[in-house]
């Protein structure tokens, strides 16, 4: 069920309950989120709310979901996204608008960030296939603020971190640098 602003004021704050009943989410879900940085920390234990722009980001995210993009990429997109972008990018693809994320990200009058969101897992395979070079790092300006770190042990007294999840690709770079880094490190 989409959320409007007749259903929920824009200065509502909202407990983690409510706002799991107005989307029709888990709390599990929503924690999963912050914490892979696809929604801002709401502040901690039970004192926790969530306003417009946890409403908004969630709400994008659920359109981008149902348009088969994974959550790794779903991430890279909200993360060059700030809270007018995300707001006009709703705003434009409200179910009465009938428009899809890529109509919105190929006008120029709707004020999104540089890199506007892909529209579909077909977009994001087009896109992830043209890359100039199989090698090359997907471009991000931010980091998220909160992220799940892997520590991989690679031999005593050397580990390597990685920000989980990955795109597909950067997993299989990281395999590969694991087992190099494996082979070098215990050499006799």
């Amino acid at each position: 069920m989409p959320i409007t602003m007749s259903t929920v004021t824009a200065t509502e704050l909202l407990d983690l309950a409510e706002l799991c009943d107005r989307f029709g989410v888990t709390p599990r879900t929503v924690r999963y989120y912050v914490q892979q940085g696809l929604l801002p920390s709401p502040g901690l234990g039970s004192g926790a709310r969530y306003g417009q722009e946890h409403r908004d980001r969630l709400q994008l995210i659920r359109q981008l979901q149902k348009q088969h993009l994974p959550l790794a990429e779903i991430r890279r997109q909200l993360e060059v996204l700030d809270v007018a972008a995300v707001r006009a990018l709703l705003e434009h693809t409200s179910p009465s608008a009938k428009t899809t994320v890529t109509e919105v990200a190929l006008d120029p009058a709707v004020p999104t960030a540089t890199s506007a969101p892909l529209a579909s897992a077909a977009d994001y395979v087009r896109a992830a296939l043209s890359r100039s070079s199989p090698m090359s790092p997907p471009e991000r300006l931010a980091s998220p603020s909160r992220s799940q770190w892997e520590r991989i042990a690679l031999a005593p007294d050397v580990e390597l971190h990685v920000r989980r999840p990955l795109l597909r690709d950067e997993g299989r770079r990281v395999d590969r640098l694991v087992d190099i880094a494996r082979q070098i490190l215990n050499e006799p």
